[in-house]
């Protein structure tokens, strides 16, 4: 289980990492946690491209609706989501409601929309592979080569990296 996000801590730098993504030229407000190595997206913002809704106020209110239809579904968008202070259209910070990338993916799949749909395909794709490499755990690791070689790191940094990990597996084993 996650352990809880400290606000005060967590907002006192914000701006250093605070980023706003463009999503079919949309605004897309992210925060970046470095203690959980975990980013947190604006759920209005993420309902408002997904209802395609340009006014704040009216996604705000389609995520009121979908938080009541998500907690008879089980999901507890209280215990699940958080909110963060991040910059609002005026420039002042005003708390938001946040998930991380598991819940939003979760968040998602719940509403019905076209657009969701490419992201729906795509979740799918992932799930499948990931299960794919859990049967054949060779394909996780060619998957982290693959990776490192597109965030721009070296062959030599990746085998080194590669064998790094091999070697702390086989010291926690023992």
């Amino acid at each position: 289980m996650d352990s809880p996000i400290n606000i005060r801590q967590f907002t006192k730098d914000m701006t250093k990492r605070e980023i706003a993504k463009l999503f079919e030229d949309r605004k897309i407000r992210t925060v970046w946690d470095d203690e959980a190595e975990k980013w947190y997206f604006s759920i209005v913002d993420v309902v408002g491209v997904l209802a395609d809704s340009k006014d704040y106020q009216t996604a705000r209110k389609y995520w009121n609706k979908l938080k009541q239809r998500l907690k008879e579904e089980g999901f507890e968008p209280v215990t699940n989501c958080h909110q963060l202070k991040l910059k609002a259209e005026d420039g002042k910070l005003r708390l938001t409601d946040v998930a991380d990338t598991e819940q939003i993916f979760r968040i998602i799949q719940s509403v019905p929309s076209p657009k969701a749909e490419p992201i729906k395909q795509w979740m799918a794709h992932v799930a499948a592979e990931r299960i794919d490499q859990l049967q054949d755990p060779e394909l996780s690791i060619r998957q982290a080569m693959i990776d490192y070689k597109r965030l721009g790191y070296s062959d030599n940094w990746i085998n080194q990296r590669l064998k790094s990990i091999e070697i702390r597996k086989d010291l926690t084993d023992q």
